[in-house]
This record gives structure tokens, sequence and C-alpha cells, in this order.
């Protein structure tokens, strides 16, 4: 059947199958973070999205080039910067750091490139598309000095997010980057400078000025990925008036179709609200992780509803995540024990890897797909229970488990077992082999205590984080 995807242009289901007939090659662009402040969870709900895509792809034989670009010049830029009293440059530089950190604490793959806004060589292509817009009667100056793109040029215009334009009030022009779809109307390409921006400008045909957000994201994904892309991701808040804009400026300059794929993130709830910092339910990375849960269980949570229905986020969640982890854990260090090296050799159970890869193919269907998981690790240990299940089969079933955790990125670090608590778990061991349980029972505790579970099996002692 191969992989089907719902494309937001067209409100469909449609066979995934790349612009390059016949090719493996995948070109697909993904809205990064604008670096006023650290990201929230519901960023990152996008950016895991975004990374079980690529990864699934991938696993199907397909190479994939990413784009996440990093908006670091727009109005919240600036504002926050000199707020701050910091260089718009030095301002956003922490953020971008912190950005990076957080992605690896998730697991989530780095894109081939990360394009920053303000790059001399994208300003430049920026400029170069404005003038062209200009030239063709797409794009003018107006009496304040900026350059607005004519919406009156471009009669696709809300076909993304399927407005009917002859039904809202036209606004005449819309010099901020973010609005409502009633204000629908001319957009900055380019922005006139004046005393909020600073020591924030470019120079340029027009003056002195900045370009708009939406200009940004056109010309860095077609320096880098070309006129033509497979795939371009992001949240359902960026439909409009971002994701219409680029169509509209990206065709109008290439004269060919800029997306084949539009894929959408459904909104991130937090304990069945909109997340807010008056509730106290805004939560970035750092705040959760100060909490004592780490990336992969954040991780969890975040990826297990199929990415076009809104997630609720909750704390319990995250607990119910650790315990499913454990499970996991527990599970692959049974196989592993049992297998001893030897070759693997099928077994039927081992249908449940190839069930989880057509999950995933439908749509990213992950809860069908972690369904299939669950079955396999409950199938697996009971043949393991009932001595059914040969070293061999077990050795199978890991490398079916390696290819889905190839995708899902959910294998505990080794290196995270604390040199205490090793030793703990060693001196327990002589007290157990000595019959001294007293003292097992208050190792097993002081293990608890440091956060960390022990299990005692016929093939030894299982140690997982709490």
């Amino acid at each position: 059947m191969g992989i089907r995807l719902f494309n937001s242009y067209s409100r469909q289901l449609e066979s995934f199958e790349p612009i390059q007939t016949g090719s493996n090659q995948v070109k697909m662009y993904t809205c990064g973070p604008t670096v006023y402040n650290y990201a929230h969870i519901g960023n990152f709900r996008a950016y895991i999205f975004e990374d079980l895509l690529q990864r699934h792809l991938e696993a199907r034989g397909f190479q994939v080039e990413r784009v996440m670009n990093l908006t670091d010049v727009d109005d919240k830029t600036i504002r926050d910067s000199r707020r701050s009293g910091r260089r718009l440059a030095d301002f956003t530089q922490v953020y971008k750091d912190a950005f990076f950190t957080d992605i690896d604490t998730l697991r989530i793959k780095r894109a081939s490139h990360y394009p920053a806004a303000t790059e001399d060589r994208y300003i430049a292509r920026m400029i170069s598309m404005i003038e062209q817009l200009e030239s063709q009667g797409m794009a003018y100056q107006a009496e304040d000095g900026s350059v607005y793109f004519r919406l009156s040029t471009f009669p696709e215009y809300g076909r993304l997010a399927h407005l009917n334009l002859e039904e809202l009030r036209p606004s005449g022009r819309v010099s901020s980057d973010e609005y409502e779809k009633e204000n629908v109307g001319d957009f900055a390409l380019w922005k006139a400078w004046d005393a909020n921006d600073g020591d924030v400008w470019w120079n340029s045909p027009w003056g002195k000025g900045r370009p708009g957000w939406h200009i940004e994201c056109s010309a860095m994904a077609t320096a880098l990925l070309g006129p033509e892309l497979d795939i371009h991701c992001g949240g359902v808040d960026n439909i409009f008036p971002h994701h219409e804009a680029e169509i509209a400026q990206s065709e109008c300059c290439t004269g060919r179709k800029f997306v084949r794929y539009w894929l959408h993130c459904a909104h991130l709830m937090v304990e069945g609200q909109k997340m807010s910092k008056s509730l106290g339910n805004f939560y970035t990375l750092r705040d959760l992780l100060e909490k004592g849960f780490t990336g992969r269980e954040i991780r969890f949570a975040l990826i297990t509803v199929n990415y076009r229905l809104p997630c609720n986020f909750t704390l319990g969640g995250i607990e119910s995540a650790r315990a499913a982890l454990s499970r996991i854990d527990e599970w692959t260090q049974r196989l592993e024990a049992h297998a001893h090296a030897c070759p693997p050799q099928p077994t039927p159970l081992s249908s449940h890897v190839d069930a989880f890869f057509d999950a995933l193919d439908d749509d990213l269907n992950v809860s069908g797909a972690m369904g299939h998981l669950f079955d396999l690790i409950r199938e697996s240990n009971r043949a393991l229970d009932g001595e059914t299940l040969s070293a061999g089969q077990a050795a199978h079933i890991i490398e079916g488990w390696r290819r889905i955790n190839q995708v899902l990125v959910f294998d505990r670090d080794a290196s995270v077992i604390p040199a205490e608590v090793e030793a703990l778990v060693q001196e327990r061991q002589r007290a157990r082999e000595a019959k001294n349980w007293p003292e097992s029972d208050q190792i097993r505790n002081r293990l608890a205590e440091l956060g960390w579970n022990v299990k005692d099996s016929k093939d030894g002692q299982k140690l997982t984080p709490r």
C-alpha cells in the first residue's frame, strides 16, 4: 500500500510519492523556533512529530534532506532583545543554544540544515525575491516605506487554510508578522526601519529595514531545497497567515508549485486546558526536567498521540510513560539475557514488527503502531514464561525491536547508571548470595531512594529507573 499522508492542502489522505518520480530523495522543510525564549512543550510536540515522520520515511528507504529554520529576527525577537538591553545577535544566541540542547535531550534527529534568517546570504536572497515580485507587479512600496505583497495578484491565496476571501473583510495592509484571518490583507515583505527596531536593520533598494517573517522561510527553503518541496510541516497555527504567505510569494517567484504535501500538527493541551502561564500549566522542557522527568519520558508522552489529534499533556501522563518505558526496559533485558548472542531464528511473533511499520504507513498511526509493539512485548513475555521461545527466536525479536527503536528512540542510556548505583547493585548481589535478606532489602530501599527499582529474576537483578 505504501505510505499515506493527510495533505492539509487537499484535506485528503494521499499516497506519498516524491516529486522526482522513481527517486528516494525527499526534500522536507519544517518550521523551527522563533528564538526569543525557551521553546515550550507545545513546540516540541510538533518537532517530535516531524522527527517521527523523518525517521519513518528513512526506515522505509527514503533519504530525507530536512531544513529547519531559526527565526532570529522578527517582531518578537526585536521587542524582547531591546527589553533585555542586549544586541539582537547576543540575545537570540542564548535561545539558539538552548534549543539544540533541548532537541538532543528529546532525541530529535538534527536536520540537514539550520539556516538563520539574519545570515547575509539569506537576507540577500530575500531582497532579490522581493525585487522580483516588485518587477512583476506583485509587490509595491507603500507610503510608510515598507514593501507589501499585492494579494489581488494571487487568486490562490487562502486555499491551504480553506478560506473564502470574498467572505472576509480586507483590511488593506498588514504590517504585523502575525494576525487573525479577519485581518486578511496585503502582507509585509520588507519592513521600513523605525525607532522601535533600534540597531536592527539592513540596507535595501527601499532604504533601511528588515525582512518580514514570511519571506524569510521562502528564501531559506528555496535556497537550500530548490523551488519545489516534497513536504512542508508545522503547527496548525502556522497555516494562516504564515504558510499561505509562503505559498504566494514562493510560487510567484518560481512559477512552480511550492509544496506537494502539507502536514500540520494539532494543538497541545495541558491538563485539559490551553497552555498558559496564568493557569500555571506552561512548561518548557527545563521545567519538566527540574521535576525529575527524563527526555525520553517526555518524548514518549508527546509522541504517542497521532499528530493530527489534539494531545492532552499531563504530569500523570509522563508517569505513565515512565511505567511503559520501564516495561520496555525489562522486556529487552529479558530477551537479551535469553538470547545469549545466538544467531537469529524466525518466529511468528515478528509479524508484530511488520504490523508496527504498516500502522505508521497510515498517516503515522502511532497509537496503532504502539499497540502492535505492546502486543509483541506481551506475547514474547508469555512465551518466555512458558519456555517456548528459543534463544534464536529471542535474538530475532531483538532485531525487530532495534528496527522499531530506530523510529521511536526509546532505548535506555546505559551510561546514565551512576557508579554509586552500580556499586549498590553488586553489594546487594553479594548479600543475596550470602542469604542476608535484611541487608538485601535495605539496599533495595536505598536504591529506591536514589530513583532506581531493582527486580529479582532467574536471570539475575534487573535495574530500571523509577
